[in-house]
């Protein structure tokens, strides 16, 4: 087996905002795996200042793991524990060596979209709200907004403002707030918010502030979802305990993120064990990332998926990478390479 890296430079098309500032470039590594006819490619995409293993020598680190992948032709899982980004892009190149497919599912096979929602970036009252009546035009019915940019008074009256023409049954609403509240007013906050019958709210504090995210999961009114809680927390045991100790409602995977599709369904599965509920959503993937973590979603959970995923950032960049992936309506299809 022998891998090829290149190093990429995506470019959005508008600028994708966070409570952590704002994306205008995303830089990815492609892994290309070949074995005689066979080739599969990967992606290993680190969010800067967010990923465990955003590291300044990146590209060298993924060389080595290469170099041993193409000299034992296995992926050595537990050493790349602690490079998620780097063990999911491995993980698709060699599953994806045959016909570019990584699973056998009805979604795969192009029978069945998966329903997604809708993602709504921060911006101006005016930006958002515009935003949020593309999403609803074009068919979502479930959206999800990030918050904790702007004026918490604001985001309020756009919430209200679509609680006013659409009730709970006609669209589900998911907030984000990237950890934007502080511990002291954070339950003030969610009680406010949970006047708007959301679906839930992900990462409302910092990440690793166990004893305070575990106080707000048993106080709050609002469903609350981890999401930068688990970046780094890639030991099975610890996974155990954290989720043992803060108990949320949901966790939100990221296989880049989250230690790769490996690392992810021991998430999912201890998760389950507690009867915590979970979502996969992607991490501002090309295509390439995107149609991995699709597929994996579809293995996962199975035939029938019924909660939306947040699998809707395709349409992201200027420069992607063609995939056969294609949004109908609120539903994420792929067709045939």
């Amino acid at each position: 087996m022998k891998i090829d890296i290149e190093e990429r430079v995506l470019h959005f098309k508008q600028p994708a905002g966070t409570s952590r500032g704002v994306y205008t470039e995303r830089r990815i590594w492609l892994v290309t795996a070949t074995d005689g006819d066979a080739v599969g490619v990967g992606e290993c995409a680190p969010l800067p200042q967010l990923s465990c293993d955003d590291i300044p020598n990146y590209g060298e680190v993924l060389r080595g793991f290469c170099d041993e992948v193409e000299q034992t032709g296995e992926i050595p899982f537990e050493s790349l524990r602690d490079y998620p980004s780097m063990l999911f892009g491995l993980e698709t190149a060699k599953c994806s060596m045959v016909n570019g497919q990584l699973f056998d599912t009805p979604f795969t096979r192009g029978e069945v979209g998966i329903p997604i929602n809708g993602l709504v970036w921060m911006g101006t009252f005016e930006e958002m709200s515009q935003r949020i009546e593309q999403k609803l035009e074009q068919g979502f019915r479930c959206v999800k907004l990030k918050i904790g940019a702007i004026d918490f008074d604001a985001e309020i009256a756009l919430l209200k403002q679509i609680r006013q023409r659409f009730g709970p049954r006609d669209v589900e609403l998911r907030v984000d707030a990237n950890g934007a509240f502080s511990p002291d007013e954070a339950l003030y906050k969610l009680e406010l918010l949970s006047q708007y019958a959301l679906h839930s709210i992900e990462q409302p504090i910092r990440a690793g502030q166990w004893a305070n995210m575990s106080e707000l999961c048993r106080e709050s009114p609002l469903p609350i979802a981890l999401d930068e809680e688990l970046i780094g927390v890639n030991d099975p045991d610890q996974k155990r305990q954290m989720l043992n100790i803060i108990r949320p409602a949901y966790i939100v995977l990221k296989p880049s993120l989250h230690g790769g599709m490996a690392g992810c369904r021991e998430w999912i599965a201890t998760a389950r064990d507690m009867g915590i509920g979970s979502w996969i959503t992607s991490a501002l993937e090309s295509n390439v990332g995107l149609n991995a973590i699709a597929q994996f979603c579809s293995d996962v959970y199975g035939n029938h998926i019924t909660m939306p995923q947040g699998l809707g950032t395709g349409q992201l960049f200027t420069d992607n990478i063609p995939m056969p992936l294609e949004i109908r309506g609120d539903k994420l299809w792929r067709g045939k390479n």
